[in-house]
This record gives C-alpha cells, structure tokens and sequence, in this order.
C-alpha cells in the first residue's frame, strides 16, 4: 500500500469511528447539549470574559456577540470565517490563493493583506492569547466552548492593535468525568469529517483532569481543473486538527495548559478573470497561434464551472499548505477572596507555503522578448500573474500578567504585557508584461529593439519577469494597563463607572531583500526600525434600571502602530492610527425573559487611518499601507431573540456601518501631484450592511428521540476591496454583490443507544438558493487584469453523532 493510500485510510478510520463510536462509561452531558431556554422557559444567558472577568453577557456595557457551543453546532460554524455570517457589522473575507488567511473587518476597520509584516485592526484571542497574524486567523474550531465577538476599540484591557475589535475564542476544558464525544459527516463533493474526543476525568482526587480532540475534514474542489485529479481541483481542502488540554484545580491555585495544531493542505479557489485591458485581451488571445490553450475570459457575469487552472510552484505544485501551533499555559493564585493573581504565556508557530495562482489560465504561449534570438523574439510561456509565495514563517511569545482584585465598592484589573514576534517572507512571482515596443525605452532598454520589434510589424510584445518580495522582520511591544470600577453600594450596585488606561511601545525592526525581477537593478538590501508609543484610555458608566433593563455609554481610545510596507522596493513607513470612539447602548431582557434586546450607536474618528494601496509594476504586486488623513464611521448593531412559544426561538441581527473619510491625500504616481480624493474614495472590505435572521423549533420529545430544525438566512450588501479607482481602474468589475445565504438543519437528537450512550443525527444544508458568491478579488491594474475567487456551491450533509 503506498504512503498517500496508508494515510487516506487512517483518516478514513478516524472518521469511521467519529459515526461508529465506542464503547465508554457515561459523563455528564456535554456543553453542547446545554437547552437555549432556561428553566422557566426564558432565554438563558452567557457568561462571557470580555472584561477579563467572568460575567454576564447581559451585564457587561459593551456591544458584543457571543456564540456557545451549541449556538456554533446548530450555525455548522466549523472556522473562524463563517461567524461573520451571524455576528452583526462584522465581516471576514477569506484572502485568495491562501488556505488559512482573511481580512477581519469590524465596524469597517480592519486589514486586507495579509502580509505578515502587517499588523490587523482585530485582534484574534485563542484562549487569551493573541493570534498576531491575519494570514493564520482561519483555522478549524476543534473542541469550542464560546466565541465573543467585541466591537469598538478594546485598547484598554487586550493585548495589541484592537481599534476595530477583537474576537475571543475560549476552547472547552477537560470535563469533571470520563467519557467520549465521535462526531462525523459526509456530503456534496465527497465533503466528509470526523471529530473525536476524549475526557479523562479528574485523575483520583489530584485536582488534574485532561482532554484531547482529534479533528479531521476533507473535500474535493468545486472548479473541475481539466488537468488534476477532482482531490486536486481548485477549492479542494484536506485538514488535520487536534489539541490537547490539561487542567489543575489545588484549591486557590489553579492551571491549565492547552496544545492545538491545525494543518491544512488544499488548492487555493479558482481565480476566474473577469476582466483585462484591450492591450492583454488582444496578446493573450493570441495563444492558440504559437501553440497554447485560449484565453479563458467571459467578463465579469458568468462563473467558469470547468476549465484549465496552471501549477504553481517549484515541482509544479497546485496546492497550498498552511501550518500552525500554539501552547498556552494560564496560571491563577486566589490569595483571598479580593484578589487574584494571574498569568497567561503563550507561544504561537505559523508556516505558510502558497500557490499563487492568480492568473486563470491554463499555460498560454506568446510571443515575448528574447535577446538570444536574432529577432529578439520567441515563443515561450506567458502568464498575467503566477508565482509560489513559500517560505512564510512567524513565531510569537506572549506574557501577560494581571491583578484581579475587589475593594470596597471597587473592582480592578492592572497588568503589564509584553510580545515578540519574528517573521520572514519570500514571494516568489512571475509575471509577463505586456508592452508595445514604444514603451520599451521607458524600461532601460535600447531605443534600437523598440525600432527592430515594430520593423517587424510586433504591436505588442511580452517580457517575462520574475520579481521576489523577500523580508525579515522582528516586533517587541510592551505595555502596562489599568482598569477600575466603581458600584456604590448605597445605589444597591446599580450604578457602574469605569475608567481605564494604557501605556504601549512597539519596536520593529525591518530587513528587506527584495527585487524587482532584472527590468532594472536589485533593490536593497535595506533596514529599518520604527518606535510608536501611545497611551490609550476608556470611559464608561451603565445603570441598571432593573434586574433585566441595562443602558450605558462610553468613550474610549485605540492605536495600532505604525511600521514599514515589506513588500515595497524600498523603505516605506506609515505612521500608527488612531481613534476615539463613542458608544451608547441598551442591554434588555423583556416578557419574564421570552424577549432580549441589544442594541448600540457608535460614532468613531480617526486620524492617519491606515488605508491598503494596491501597488503593481515590473516589481510584482503588492500592498503598500498609507495613512489617509481623517475618517468618520458611524452604525449601530441591533441583536433581537424572542421565545414566543414553547420551543419555538426567533433570533435575528442587523449592523450597519456609515464610513467617511474627512481626508484623503493621494499622491498620483504618474503626476507627481498630491489631491484630496475624500469625496471619491472607497473603504476596502466594509458591508454597509449585514443581517441575520434565524427559526429554530424543537418537537415535543418523542420515543425515539427529539427532533428538532432551524431555517437561517443571512444577508451582507456589497463590498469594495480596494479604495482608490485611479489606481484600481477593474475594481468594479472584481468587486463582491450583495450576497444572501439560506442555511438548515434537521436534527434527531436524544437518540437512546443503551444505557448509557446517546446519538444523534441531522441533514444539513449551505447555500441552499446555490448563489455565486464572491469570496474575494483583485485588480491588478496596471498589469491589465483583474479577477474573482467564489464561495463553494450549495452543499448538503448527513451528520451522526453519540456521546457515552
């Protein structure tokens, strides 16, 4: 048996025994199967940490969104990027030709490239620890107790660069008793999964219990490659996933300590082409005359099912890999019922190796320049945009102390942080320009080969370049922070105020080595280190008009720093961001708890917002961040569930998010000339819209079970992905349509199997209206081309799942 048929069948084991399950003595249920409704037949609530202190949801001043473990199994939500489907004025873009990489966007700040030299506007949290890079922010939810989704600045209590927001992902812990949870599906395109995990139990009476998860998924792609294999095809996926937990409970003194690893190889999404300039149009259309596949273009209308889709990468690779693994050791020491001493060290791992097939095409032939030919002319490959963007490494440490503590009328967090963080890329691309022979001499070359190339009656010629995009850079930061609050016993601890404060310093320190393909000269190497400090503070005060009516307001501050562009041909700084942002809002629990309300207004002001300017030449493409002066956003975020019936739950969100720059100045590289393009300008990635409506229904119990089925329907208007059409002329033609997206489940629950084992089993469905929906794209410009990568079809699965 080969390697490759070895592996497939271990994982087909797994998954096996994920429906199969196994014989083990019975636990108590499990998290998941928690009811929605309380005992009195309200909405339950969640304990949520979004102030580094347990408390409720319902209670805590801050407009969030916060998903339990069940809420995520009846949503299918299997990776970070679909929250955004639930989750109101919050929106995730997964980056093309990458398998792990997205664009965050909360109340329309976030960062579209994923470079790791960049850092995001969202902050990612795995158990309290940061998850630095947005080219790792999606991976699979193995075992996941809670996912908080924090909207506005976080400045004050969480670790770097939250001006948009921050999402919490809390793992679940080890449970009190042995057991063992096998879930696993299979549907469309031969999708198929399986989870496994294990509780040990508390060891005798040692306070030390452990769990572990195995998790693996695997599909076929959804754009038939007429070169590879269906395993092979664009949009195929195969994830191996898993982590362990150990947890110590010694009275005051508490530890835990989690391990995930998550390792994901597919092929990138079809990049279609839809749209070229008359000049690439008419040079690559002539492919089939010097022997190549036609140019596959419809315009920006019609999505290619079927097609050629060109390797990438040394050995001719179409797939991508991505790798990460984190540790995370959280310490606590309860010296008295006042005060708490905490500590959390985190170390995070990240290997990137992508194909960038960015072209849509097969391997199409041109006519391109040859100094070894006596015409200066030969047939060779020629591509609009190819390349293998690998190594991509990122290593991170995290420490973080904290001192929880009571006094009086008084609670408070003070701390200190520190994080390093080293990263290196090299993008390896290739490129053909596209040329008419007059505009060779603004290249370098000889007026004389413009003069042979039209004696020869060439209109247009190509030039093969192989540009790199190398880097190496290293960050440290360092802050300090406070945040106290204040509820007066004599007003019965109605009345909250809040008030809190940072101090951070970020260092980098940058090593470019990039060049620009032989057009010219190597550019670097080059170095360079940037300091930014910044104190950033908060503000609020809530009161609680009764047990179940919350209203608050705020202000508060953010910064993310500032650095250097690492795939520029030279050192290019931007200067940190900054903001102050206001916030209202009300907490509501109605009807003895059959009806909850949540809604917040903001207003947010920037200055020297950092905005994505898409950059391509002979050098390759690339992001540069520029500062773009001053920026209003203003929404609101309206959360509404509703129990009008036994088992009957209504749940439904609305975000809305109203952007404008007051500033934007724009230096116009072909006139040298600054202009304000306020009044023009686009925000990249940002949904003025999003909402979410939801029906879920759970049946009497019947012998054989319960059945219960929920209808979702989520909406996101249309988004823009880069801000500037002087420089982005296709984006129009690569931009994302509003989308709408119907999801089910129908689910047979409380499947008695014996004594002492329960199961279950649901027909799921995604996308059930099939809707083309674009996922992400990119407008080459001056390159001549622009293209799309789509959300996979429709889907439906069968799911079974049984707990001892």
């Amino acid at each position: 048996m080969s390697h490759q048929k070895a592996r497939f069948s271990t994982r087909a084991a797994v998954i096996a025994l994920a429906i199969g399950g196994c014989a083990a003595q019975a636990q108590t249920a499990p998290a998941d199967e928690a009811p929605q409704a309380s005992a009195g037949g309200g909405i339950e609530d969640i304990v949520v940490t979004a102030r580094r202190q347990s408390e409720s949801l319902q209670k805590t001043p801050i407009s969030i969104t916060a998903l339990d473990s069940r809420a995520l199994e009846r949503n299918n939500i299997q990776a970070v990027d679909k929250i955004g489907q639930i989750a109101p004025n919050l929106v995730i873009s997964q980056q093309s030709s990458a398998l792990s990489a997205a664009s965050i966007n909360i109340r329309g700040i976030g960062q579209t490239d994923p470079s790791l030299g960049l850092d995001t506007a969202v902050g990612i949290y795995l158990d309290g620890v940061y998850v630095a890079r947005s080219a790792g922010s999606i991976f699979d939810l193995v075992d996941i107790e809670r996912i908080e989704v924090l909207r506005g600045p976080q400045g004050t209590l969480f670790g770097r660069n939250t001006t948009g927001g921050a999402i919490q992902i809390v793992s679940k812990k080890p449970a009190d008793s042995f057991g063992v949870t096998a879930k696993g599906g299979y549907g469309s395109r031969d999708n198929m999964f399986g989870r496994l995990r294990v509780d040990t139990g508390e060891f005798g009476d040692s306070g030390i219990s452990a769990s572990g998860s195995y998790y693996h998924r695997q599909r076929d792609g959804y754009f038939n490659n007429l070169l590879t294999p269906s395993s092979k095809d664009p949009g195929s996926l195969n994830v191996d996933a898993f982590s362990v937990a150990l947890d110590g409970d010694f009275g005051p003194f508490k530890a835990s300590y989690g391990f995930d690893y998550d390792d994901r190889v597919g092929a990138p999404g079809f990049f279609q082409t839809v749209a070229l300039s008359p000049a690439a149009q008419a040079y690559y259309s002539r492919s089939p005359q010097y022997g190549g596949p036609a140019l596959q273009f419809v315009g920006a209308d019609t999505r290619l099912k079927s097609g050629l889709q060109q390797p990438g990468g040394p050995g001719n690779t179409y797939t991508s890999h991505s790798r990460s693994q984190g540790h995370n050791l959280t310490l606590s020491y309860e010296v008295s019922p006042a005060l708490t001493l905490k500590s959390i060290t985190g170390y995070r791992k990240l290997l990137l190796e992508n194909v960038l097939g960015l072209s849509g095409q097969g391997d199409l032939k041109g006519l391109v320049l040859d100094f070894t030919s006596p015409t200066l002319t030969s047939v060779q490959s020629v591509t609009p945009y190819n390349g293998y963007n690998s190594p991509q490494k990122q290593k991170q440490w995290s420490q973080e102390l904290q001192l929880l503590g009571k006094a009086g009328d008084f609670s408070y967090v003070l701390g200190g942080y520190y994080f390093r963080e080293k990263v290196s890329e090299r993008n390896n691309q290739n490129l053909t320009l596209v040329l008419a022979p007059a505009a060779l001499p603004f290249l370098g070359f000889p007026g004389a080969v413009a003069d042979a190339l039209t004696a020869q009656g060439i209109d247009l010629i190509g030039f093969n370049t192989s540009p790199v995009a190398a880097y190496s850079q290293t960050s440290k930061s360092y802050a300090a922070f406070g945040q106290v609050s204040w509820k007066p016993q004599a007003l019965d601890e109605k009345l909250e105020v809040t008030g809190g404060i940072r101090y951070t310093e970020d260092r980098k320190n940058i090593f470019l080595q990039n060049s620009n393909g032989g057009v010219s000269t190597i550019v670097g190497p080059a170095r360079g280190s940037t300091k930014n400090t910044n104190t950033s503070f908060l503000g609020s005060v809530s009161y609680q008009i009764d047990p179940d009516a919350l209203v608050y307001a705020k202000v508060s501050t953010g910064y993310k720093s500032g650095g250097f562009n690492p795939r520029a041909d030279t050192l290019n700084s931007f200067a940190p961001e900054k903001l102050v942002s206001y916030e209202a809002g009300a907490k509501l629990d109605l009807l003895d708890r059959h009806l909850r309300i949540n809604a917040a207004a903001f207003l947010s002001k920037y200055d020297d917002l950092q905005v994505p300017q898409f950059a391509a030449g002979s050098g390759g493409a690339s992001t540069l961040l520029v500062n773009a002066g001053k920026a209003e956003f203003k929404g609101f975020e309206l959360e509404v569930t509703a129990i009008p019936a036994r088992g009957l739950t209504l749940s439904g969100s609305l975000g809305y998010t109203d952007p404008k720059y007051k500033r934007f100045l724009f230096l116009n590289p072909n006139t040298n000339t600054i202009s304000d393009i306020a009044a023009t300008a686009r925000f990249p990635n940002v949904a003025k819209f999003n909402s979410n409506l939801a029906v879920d229904y759970t049946f009497e119990p019947m012998d054989v079970g319960t059945l219960s089925a929920r209808v979702s329907y989520a909406y996101r208007s249309h988004v823009y992905f880069y801000p500037n059409d002087a420089v982005n002329p296709y984006q129009h033609q690569v931009d994302s349509p509003a989308t709408n997206t119907v999801d089910a489940r129908i689910a047979l629950s409380d499947i008695a199997l014996g004594a002492r084992a329960k199961g279950e089993i649901a027909l799921v469905g995604e996308n059930l209206l099939n809707e083309d929906q674009v996922l992400y794209g990119i407008d080459f410009g001056s390159l001549g081309f622009g293209g799309k990568f789509y959300a996979e079809p429709r889907r439906v699965s069968v799911e079974f799942k049984i707990s001892f």
